[in-house]
């Protein structure tokens, strides 16, 4: 049994590369190309990739994707785009072998000080077994609610299913709004899947973006890098409304696994009055149920209102801060931790 430790996926054996590319198959966000993506555009200076492979004979057993911040601390390989992550098992995996892969992680990690692992998902059927796994190697797991991520599986197939299920007011306002934009001659949708127009939609989104109510992007360089990786994977759809030879709105959704979710959406501030925001996603959300039939709709990250309306079903994502507690910092966040959990329960 053995821990390695690798600096890009192009660097791992072939068993664990093989890891990755069965987790791409149901979720694009534990892709090679994603990762790669993150550690090369969205990391912090000086901050690498550590890819942990645990090892068992010739399997690869399990692999941990994190990255090392230039101070030495370890963190999972997660952005503000992240809305899942996990460690990659290999399917033939039974719950003593993914104990064992959570003992050499952590006694591996350990050394680091806390490890902060972000936007897992608490239902994972091998969470119980990691976390037991970390903590014979020495790590006290604490979890913290990290962020709501609302999501639907249309009662049937088809957009006509979709809108019968959602609230009578927005189906209205669907409806109208989809009315009075089919008959503006001025109003053109366009969607695109690959590389052909991609690099004009991407102009089209940040030209919206920019004009848009959002903060500036932490890692501008990340979305035109990421849209390119899920056009080559054939993933990406990414829809622009345009009025007249002005985009109006822009949003790119990641479809895998029969699931469309979607990471980003802007409209201009200045055409609130023809609600291009409501008008592109209920365009793209027809387009990923009739055209690529997708059984499941993801709003991403975070509570925000309108969610709810378009999807329905809220579920958590759960944050894990993994504390070795005799490391000087390991110790001191799980005081902190301590702390404030007693601070909320006396609030």
């Amino acid at each position: 049994m053995t821990l390695e430790v690798h600096g890009s996926a192009e660097s791992l054996p072939d068993a664990a590369r093989a890891l990755l590319d069965a987790a791409a198959a149901a979720e694009f966000q534990l892709s090679a190309a994603w990762f790669g993506t993150l550690a090369a555009h969205a990391a912090p200076p000086g901050a690498q990739a550590r890819l942990l492979v645990w090892q068992e004979g010739d399997a690869a057993i399990a692999l941990l994707p994190l990255l090392q911040l230039a101070s030495g601390r370890l963190e999972s390989l997660t952005s503000p785009y992240t809305t899942l992550f996990r460690p990659l098992v290999a399917p033939t995996a039974d719950a003593a072998a993914i104990q064992r892969a959570g003992r050499g992680f952590a006694r591996f990690c350990r050394r680091h000080g806390p490890l902060r692992l972000d936007a897992m998902d608490p239902d994972w059927p091998g969470r119980g077994a990691l976390l037991a796994g970390l903590r014979a190697g020495g790590m006290l797991a604490l979890d913290f609610a990290h962020f709501g991520n609302w999501h639907l599986q249309p009662a049937g197939p088809g957009w006509s299913a979709y809108l019968a299920g959602r609230p009578g007011e927005l189906r209205e306002t669907i409806r109208r709004r989809l009315a009075r934009a089919g008959r503006d001659a001025s109003i053109r949708f366009e969607l695109v899947t690959g590389p052909e127009g991609l690099d004009t939609a991407i102009a089209a989104y940040e030209t919206v973006y920019a004009s848009s109510w959002k903060d500036p992007e932490p890692y501008p360089a990340f979305g035109p890098a990421l849209l390119h990786a899920a056009a080559a994977a054939g993933v990406l759809r990414m829809g622009v409304l345009w009025q007249g030879e002005a985009p109006v709105a822009a949003q790119y959704w990641m479809l895998s696994g029969g699931t469309a979710t979607v990471l980003k959406l802007a409209h201009v501030e200045s055409a609130r009055a023809l609600s291009p925001g409501t008008v592109l996603t209920a365009m793209m959300i027809r387009h990923v149920l009739e055209q690529d039939r997708a059984t499941a709709l993801d709003f991403g990250r975070g509570d925000d209102a309108y969610k709810s309306g378009w999807t329905g079903t809220r579920r958590a994502r759960e944050g894990l801060l993994l504390c070795p507690l005799l490391h000087p910092a390991g110790l001191a966040a799980v005081l902190r931790h301590a702390a404030g959990a007693a601070r909320k329960r006396i609030l």
